[in-house]
């Protein structure tokens, strides 16, 4: 009896030992898996960001162009109106 106790002993340490490892192998190359995934797709997403700055300031850059030129204009016509004005 206490010969299979040490055997039943010696084989429950055992199977749990060689579960221990093959769980911390499967969570390896879960986060393996999860870094090859996730490293593109970061990749792709700054890329986009980056493009997306771009268009931003080109479209920032084109509106202050613009707004620059109708206050250049209204200041004109102010000023035109003021000599006309000034001149009767």
């Amino acid at each position: 009896m206490n010969k299979s106790l040490l055997l039943a002993t010696v084989v429950a340490a055992v199977a749990l030992a060689a579960c221990g490892n093959k769980t911390d192998d499967a969570a390896n190359a879960g986060a393996s898996a999860a870094s090859a995934v996730v490293t593109p797709v970061a990749a792709a997403a700054s890329a986009a960001a980056s493009e997306a700055v771009g268009m931003a300031a080109s479209a920032v850059t084109g509106a202050a162009s613009e707004a620059n030129a109708a206050v250049a204009g209204a200041v004109g016509a102010a000023a035109s109106a003021v000599m006309g004005a000034a001149s009767k």
